[in-house]
């Protein structure tokens, strides 16, 4: 008798076991691959617009137009017989600070002259 009791709970037990195994994990790996084709046709999508973007920038490049235009806008290249001219900031009234422009060729006032420059204007600056 007491065995027949303990069989029950022990067979709905292993049932519904089996049918987690057979239903519920099966059920979230397919939504986990799912979501997981969701976003791969998302991101395939934008790359799939980036590389039309990109395809139309290739062949805009072809052109001789849009050459000499980049040309002319970012190396300021001319072309032969023509002159390039360069529109320069006012310069400033009295009292006012100029703006710094840095170029290759500016210093800083900290690096004035070479080591020995240096090291004659700290010692003579002591006297």
């Amino acid at each position: 008798m007491r065995a027949k009791r303990l069989f029950w709970p022990i067979l709905v037990s292993v049932v519904f076991v089996g049918i987690l195994f057979a239903g519920v994990f099966p059920t979230r790996t397919y939504l986990a691959q799912r979501a997981s084709t969701s976003r791969a046709e998302k991101q395939l999508h934008v790359l799939g617009e980036q590389n039309a973007e990109l395809a139309k920038r290739a062949k805009e490049l072809q052109s001789d137009a849009e050459i000499e235009r980049l040309a002319r806008e970012q190396y300021n290249l001319v072309k032969p017989g023509e002159e390039a001219y360069a529109v320069l900031p006012p310069p400033a009234a009295k009292g006012e600070e100029t703006p710094h422009v840095a170029t290759p060729h500016t210093r800083s006032h900290k690096d004035d002259g070479n080591v020995l420059q240096k090291a004659w204007k700290a010692v003579s600056g002591l006297f």
